[in-house]
This record gives structure tokens, sequence and C-alpha cells, in this order.
């Protein structure tokens, strides 16, 4: 790193790297959420199930971010907890229109905020109620209630409508993200 880059470090202009894991059951958009963030020339149209995981990296009000794309099969969702102590934010996408999972949804909801390595911190989650273009779809209201997001009161937490495919409801999620995550380091920094 040179002088100038370190310069604007200090500033406050440098990109800091973080963390965030993506996580959800399967089918719930995750993949489709991340190819929307990708340089348009990158995305694809064929998103394949995500098996163990995947690494994506996008940039979003100075933070570089790197992504754990996270296989929402029940088989690899244990495999989620060994990525809890290195992450700076959470992004948990639940499909909408599936209200037969949604009480499984919040069942993984419950054991992610109750691990060691979660509870302890104050890591921003950002929840996408993904699907919305899907009929009789939940509202963010809906899905809010459904996964018990009122008792979430020791995270910062938001949630957005979204639709992945089109990236509708994406942009809002994450920058709010963004910026949670900027306010937990400089916090962190004090």
């Amino acid at each position: 790193m040179g002088l100038l880059d370190s310069f604007f470090d200090w500033l406050g202009f440098g990109k800091r790297e973080v963390n965030v894991l993506v996580v959800g059951l399967d089918n719930s958009g995750k993949s489709s959420l991340l190819n929307y963030l990708r340089p348009r020339e990158t995305q694809t149209d064929f998103i394949a199930p995500t098996v163990g995981f995947n690494l994506e990296h996008f940039v979003c009000k100075g933070l570089s971010f790197t992504a754990f794309d996270m296989s929402g099969q029940s088989r690899y969702r244990t495999l989620w907890g060994n990525y809890y102590r290195t992450t700076n934010g959470i992004i948990f996408v639940v499909d909408s229109s599936d209200k037969t999972r949604i009480l499984v949804a919040r069942e993984e909801l419950q054991q992610l905020l109750s691990h060691p390595d979660i509870s302890s911190r104050n890591i921003p989650i950002v929840f996408f109620a993904n699907k919305m273009d899907i009929r009789d779809a939940l509202s963010d209201v809906g899905v809010s209630s459904a996964l018990g997001l009122d008792g979430v009161t020791n995270k910062s937490w938001h949630i957005c409508s979204s639709n992945a495919l089109k990236g509708e409801g994406v942009a809002d999620g994450i920058e709010w993200l963004s910026s949670a995550i900027k306010s937990s380091l400089d916090q962190a920094r004090r």
C-alpha cells in the first residue's frame, strides 16, 4: 500500500474490506441476489444451486465485500457456523412465497442468533423477503412477523421486499447493510 493509499484510508476514503454471510434456505434466491450485484457483463442467466459455498465480491459505499454464499440445503446448514466469527454482516434471504418452509427459516434464524459468535456481537442483518413477484407471496411485514423479527432486539436489522432476478429492492438492502457495517466498524475503532 502506497503513501497516497494510506492517506486516503486515514481520511476515510479507502475501501474497507468486510465479510458477509449470505444465508437462507435452499431455493430462496441467495445466488440470484449475488448475481444481480455482479458487474452487468459478468451476470448470468443460469443460476445453479449452491453446493457448500461460493465466494462473490462486490463494492458498495466504500466497502469491498467478500460474500460467502452458503448453501441452504439442510445437510450444509451446519457449515454456516464456521464463518460466524469473521463476519461483519449477514444477508438473510427468505422465499416469501414458500409459506410452508418459513417456519424452518425461522428455526434456522434462531439457531444463528443464539450461536456464541453471533449473539455476543451487534452484527447487522439485512433480510430480503424475496420473490415478491410471485402471487400470494407474504409481504415484508408478513415475513417479519413469521420470522419473529420483533423479538430481535440486540442486533441492527432491516427487511426489504425484493425480486432478486430483476434486482428490485436489492440495492436498498445492500446500501442499508453497508451503512450499518460502517457504523459498527466506526464504533469498534473508538
